[in-house]
C-alpha cells in the first residue's frame, strides 16, 4: 500500500515537471541562435512564443535582481539580459544577425522565431523610459518583422503598461508569478502604435554647454540623439542638432520639474527608493515641495508656458498655426497614449457634441495626431482623480513646434516617456528650437484590459461609451439643476440653447 502511494506521488511529480517542461518550451530560444560561435542544432521543438527579456536591475530595491534570477531560472539564461550589463542595441543587433546567418543556411527555426518572437521589457529603475530605449533600437533596426513588445510594471510610474493593460502593480516576481505573465504576453495581440521624433536645435553658445544640466544625463528615451560637431563644415552657422523620439508623451514645465527632482533624489540616493509604493509617497511629497500647489506665489510668471515658448502646431500638411496659451497654463503634455502620471488619462474622453464643436476627433494610438494638453497647477491636476476629469485640451496635431527665446528664461525642464532633463535656454540673440513629428508605428503588446484604442479596430465598447457620455450630456442639460424632478419636457427643443 505505501509503495503504491510512493509510486503515485512520484508519478505525479514527473507528470507535473512535464507538464512545467512543456509549458516553458513554447518561450525558449536554443544557444545557437543566442551565440554566435555555436553551431546549428535541429533537435529543438518551434517555440509558439520566443521572447527576448530586458531587465533594468539597477534599482534602489531587490525587483530586478529577483525578476532577473527567475528569468534565468525558468528559461534559457542567455534570453535574459540586464540592461546593467548590456545595452539592447548591441544585444538586438547580435541577435538579428545570428538570425539572418542561420536563416541563410537554411535553419527553418530561425524562420520562425523571426516571425513569432515577442520581446519583454521590465521597467524597474528606469520605468517607461527603459522600455522608450528598446522601442527605439527596434525603430532605428528597421527590421522587417519587428517584434511586439510587452511591459512588466515594476517602475514608479508605469505609464507603458497600464496603458496596455499590464496593470500598475508589481505583478510579483516568484516562478508562479512570471508564469502567468508569460501566458498573458502569449495571449496578448498586437497593436500598433505611433512612434513620434522630436528635433531640437541649437546655437552653440558662446560659453559652456547646451547640454542638460548634471545630475541626469539625456534620457534612454532619447538614444538617437547626436551632437552635431562645430568642426562640421556643413554646419556653418554652429548649430547643436538632437534627435530622438517618444511613445508616450512630451511635456514642458512643472510636471517635468517635479519628476526631475524626484529622478536626481533618486540618483544621489538610490537606498531611499526601494519600494513601489515609498516612491509614489515620495513623488508626491516632491509635488508639494517644488510649490505646484501654489505656483502663482513661488514661481514667477515666466514659467507660464506661453510666456516661455511660442507654440505653432500643424493640423494640415504644411499649414503652421500659432496656438493660444492661457496665462495660466505651467504645464504642457503632448500625449499620444491614454496614460500620464501613473495612469491617468489627461485628455479624457469628449463627448461626440463637444468633439464635433471643436474641431477634434476621438483619440487613438495610431492615428497619426497628438492631444495637446495643459495644466495650471497640481489642484488643476487633482482633477483627473474625478469621473470625467480632464486638463484642458487644447488642441489635437500633426506637428508641433516650441520656440524659445532669449530672456524667457536660463533654463526650463522637460521630459519624454517618463525621463526628465533641465534644458538650458538662449543667453544669446538665438531662438531653441524643438520640434515634434510623426516618424511611423511601433508595434506593442496588449492584454484585454488595454486602456489604448486603435483607430482600425475601435471596439464596440469604447463607442458604446462615447455614445453615452453624450446621451449623459444631452440629460443634464434637460435638467433645471433644483431637483430629479425638475425636467425640461421630451418634446421641448433645446438644440438652440
Amino acid at each position: 500500500m505505501v509503495k503504491n502511494i510512493a509510486k503515485l506521488s512520484l508519478h505525479n511529480f514527473f507528470q507535473k515537471s512535464n507538464k512545467a517542461e512543456d509549458f516553458l518550451k513554447d518561450y525558449y530560444i536554443p544557444d545557437y541562435i543566442l551565440i554566435p560561435e555555436r553551431k546549428i542544432q535541429n533537435d529543438y521543438d518551434i517555440a509558439s512564443c520566443p521572447v527576448l527579456v530586458f531587465i533594468n536591475s539597477k534599482s534602489g530595491g531587490q525587483l530586478g535582481g529577483q525578476l532577473l534570477l527567475t528569468y534565468r531560472t525558468l528559461l534559457n539564461k542567455n534570453q535574459v539580459f540586464d540592461l546593467g550589463e548590456k545595452a539592447p542595441d548591441k544585444v538586438l543587433h547580435q541577435f538579428y544577425s545570428n538570425l539572418e546567418k542561420h536563416k541563410q543556411n537554411g535553419d527553418n527555426l530561425s524562420h520562425e522565431i523571426e516571425r513569432r518572437l515577442r520581446v519583454i521589457v521590465s521597467l524597474v529603475a528606469g520605468g517607461d523610459g527603459t522600455a522608450g530605449w528598446i522601442l527605439g533600437v527596434v525603430s532605428d533596426l528597421k527590421l522587417a518583422h519587428p517584434p511586439p513588445i510587452a511591459t512588466v510594471p515594476l517602475g514608479t510610474g508605469n505609464n507603458l503598461p497600464f496603458a496596455f493593460g499590464w496593470g500598475k502593480k508589481n505583478p510579483g516576481t516568484n516562478c508562479q508569478s512570471v508564469k502567468s505573465f508569460l501566458n498573458q504576453v502569449k495571449n496578448g495581440k498586437e497593436m500598433k502604435v505611433d512612434s513620434w521624433r522630436i528635433l531640437m536645435k541649437m546655437k552653440a553658445p558662446k560659453e559652456g554647454s547646451c547640454v542638460p544640466i548634471a545630475p541626469l544625463e539625456l534620457p534612454h528615451s532619447l538614444h538617437a540623439f547626436h551632437h552635431v560637431s562645430r568642426a562640421d563644415t556643413l554646419n556653418k552657422e554652429r548649430h547643436h542638432i538632437f534627435r530622438g523620439g517618444f511613445w508616450n508623451y512630451f511635456s514642458i514645465g512643472m510636471d517635468a520639474q517635479v519628476s526631475y527632482a524626484f529622478h536626481s533624489e533618486r540618483k544621489l540616493h538610490p537606498e531611499k527608493f526601494r519600494h513601489q509604493l515609498v516612491n509614489q509617497r515620495t513623488y508626491g511629497k516632491l509635488v508639494c515641495k517644488q510649490g505646484w500647489f501654489c505656483t502663482s506665489f513661488v514661481h514667477p510668471s515666466s514659467r507660464n508656458i506661453g510666456q516661455l515658448a511660442n507654440v505653432k502646431i500643424m493640423k494640415r500638411p504644411g499649414e503652421w498655426i500659432d496656438l493660444h496659451i492661457p496665462r495660466s497654463i505651467r504645464s504642457i503634455v503632448c500625449l499620444n497614449l491614454p496614460s500620464f502620471s501613473g495612469g491617468l488619462n489627461p485628455w479624457g474622453r469628449p463627448n461626440k457634441k463637444k468633439l464635433h464643436e471643436r474641431d477634434l476627433t476621438p483619440p487613438y494610438v495610431d492615428d497619426g495626431l497628438l492631444e495637446v494638453v495643459g495644466f495650471r497647477d497640481a489642484w488643476h491636476g487633482l482633477i483627473l482623480f474625478t469621473p470625467g476629469g480632464h486638463g484642458t485640451r487644447l488642441a489635437q496635431a500633426k506637428r508641433i513646434r516650441f520656440e524659445f527665446q532669449k530672456g524667457a528664461g536660463e533654463h526650463t525642464f522637460m521630459r519624454m516617456d517618463g525621463e526628465p532633463w533641465k534644458q538650458r535656454l538662449p543667453t544669446d540673440d538665438d531662438t531653441v528650437v524643438i520640434e515634434i513629428s510623426h516618424f511611423g508605428q511601433v508595434n506593442m503588446l496588449a492584454s484585454p484590459h488595454c486602456q489604448s484604442r486603435s483607430i482600425n479596430a475601435p471596439t464596440s465598447d469604447h463607442l458604446q461609451e462615447e455614445e453615452k457620455d453624450f446621451e449623459d450630456d444631452l440629460e443634464e442639460r434637460r435638467k433645471l439643476g433644483a431637483a430629479d424632478t425638475f425636467r425640461i419636457p421630451d418634446g421641448f427643443d433645446i438644440t438652440h440653447l
